[in-house]
């Protein structure tokens, strides 16, 4: 079992990280609080020795998708939420981001994984395959093939780099 301080820090440092990958998955802010407090309680009851920060924020995320997952799939789960709420939820943001956004959530769960890792907290291929017990080269696929669904999903014909 964690100290106080330990579980204080661990809050502070991955709060935000852990309240993301739940609303990208669970669409839903009530939903999102349930499992931020039991993903921090599995941290305070854990006994794991992390060997480095790394070690600890992959843990974190793997226990957060894991229980985002167990939530999807309870029995008791059969209400949805719409996406207008989850945006409207979020921060304001222009509406180019809201797109984009939009497209994001709307991606099946395996491709929403890796982009979120990747675009928004900065995860390589090799660190994501490992984060999620993937191949990297599946990864990369997901990652091709994501990048696809949202540039059909986006209207984006133009060859940027």
């Amino acid at each position: 079992m964690r100290s106080e301080e330990e579980v204080n820090r661990a809050v502070d440092r991955y709060a935000d990280m852990v309240r993301r990958l739940c609303m990208v998955h669970l669409k839903n802010h009530a939903d999102t609080e349930d499992i931020f407090q039991t993903v921090f309680l599995k941290y305070a009851l854990s006994s794991v020795l992390f060997q480095s920060e790394e070690h600890e924020r992959a843990w974190l995320i793997r226990v957060t998708l894991n229980a985002c997952r167990d939530l999807l799939g309870s029995f008791f789960r059969s209400r949805t939420v719409s996406l207008d709420q989850v945006l409207e939820a979020a921060a304001p943001s222009p509406p180019e981001n809201r797109e984009v956004l939009e497209a994001v959530l709307s991606l099946p769960a395996k491709y929403r994984d890796v982009v979120y890792l990747h675009y928004y907290e900065d995860y390589t291929a090799p660190q994501i395959s490992q984060i999620l017990h993937k191949n990297v080269n599946t990864v990369y696929t997901l990652l091709t093939r994501a990048r696809q669904m949202l540039k059909e999903r986006l209207g984006g014909d133009d060859h940027e780099g």
